[in-house]
């Protein structure tokens, strides 16, 4: 039974002085969309690891009683790179499993960081259903990618940046998987903030939960799927949503492919399909872009193989 249990403003602070010395503090940039108005961007693919994973990854271990022997995750690729190299930096051994369907870039990189790596499956959950044996060995540590109190109050410390760089954060949008970052934000910013939970089409979990009334499972499918491909909405993260007041949307996948090549033409940032999809949203004018740069949209994700972008 998963611990229900939102983050508080105090726990989160306290995470963000755990995790400080392991832990980038990424940067904002303006950006100026024609069309649109000018927005700000958070950079959290600057994150060690190119995710913002990292933050959920240590304050799992930092705030355990005792150091663990290993370190047990299941990934689409970037919570298992954040959680190898958390095992790397403090020097505990990692076990990571995958599905077959990770993209070859995030599969090697995790070797790199020392991960032993098992592929099983197609889905996330097939590879998180694998992980169980191992994570009940004596001495693992068992860290989910998104649903767990120490995971999501990681996550959350990159709201509270957010919060020290713009001065008036009119609304957010995070792009939404199993819903750990956003159920962070989310815990943070609580009803004070407009809150937008964007989701590719096909793996739009807390649309489907919003529509339901509660998380239900769903069939990933889609560009986007392997690193926002979760087949259900995390506990922790509906729980801080609903007390939010989340709204969801979802985007086509061609938005999706517009906004990547619209970030490295503009930006030079080469970020992944799945970080991109609240760019996305904005493009798509699904969210209503305030006049100051208060609208902040986060880019969370850059592992993917940037050859197919133009040069031009």
């Amino acid at each position: 039974m998963v611990d229900v249990q939102i983050p508080t403003r105090e726990r989160i602070e306290h995470a963000a002085q755990l995790i400080e010395r392991y832990v980038r503090r990424t940067p904002v940039l303006r950006l100026d969309l024609p069309s649109r108005g000018a927005i700000t961007l958070k950079l959290e693919q600057l994150q060690h690891t190119g995710s913002f994973k990292p933050r959920g990854a240590f304050t799992n271990v930092l705030t355990t009683a005792t150091t663990p022997a290993t370190l047990v995750a299941a990934s689409g690729g970037n919570h298992g790179l954040a959680v190898a190299y958390a095992g790397r930096r403090l020097g505990i051994p990692t076990q990571v499993f995958v599905p077959q369907t990770a993209p070859a870039a995030k599969v090697s990189r995790l070797r790199a960081w020392g991960a032993d790596v098992r592929q099983h499956g197609q889905r996330y959950a097939d590879a998180y259903e694998a992980s169980l044996s191992a994570a009940a060995q004596p001495g693992a540590l068992a860290v989910h990618a998104y649903d767990s109190p120490a995971t999501v109050t990681g996550q959350a410390t990159m709201a509270r940046e957010i919060s020290e760089q713009v001065p008036e954060v009119s609304s957010l949008v995070v792009a939404v998987g199993g819903g750990g970052l956003m159920g962070g934000a989310c815990a943070w910013f609580g009803e004070s903030t407009q809150l937008v939970a964007a989701e590719p089409v096909g793996s739009a979990s807390y649309a489907a939960a919003y529509d339901a009334g509660g998380p239900v499972d769903i069939t990933p499918r889609g560009l986007a799927s392997d690193s926002l491909g979760a087949s259900r909405i995390g506990e922790i993260a509906w729980a801080a949503m609903r007390a939010a007041r989340a709204r969801p949307v979802v985007v086509d996948d061609a938005t999706v492919l517009t906004a990547r090549e619209l970030l490295w033409r503009e930006c030079r940032i080469a970020a992944e399909l799945g970080g991109v999809v609240a760019l996305a949203a904005v493009l798509e004018g699904q969210v209503e872009v305030a006049p100051d740069g208060g609208t902040v949209v986060v880019v969370c994700g850059a592992n993917a193989d940037p050859s197919d972008l133009p040069m031009n």
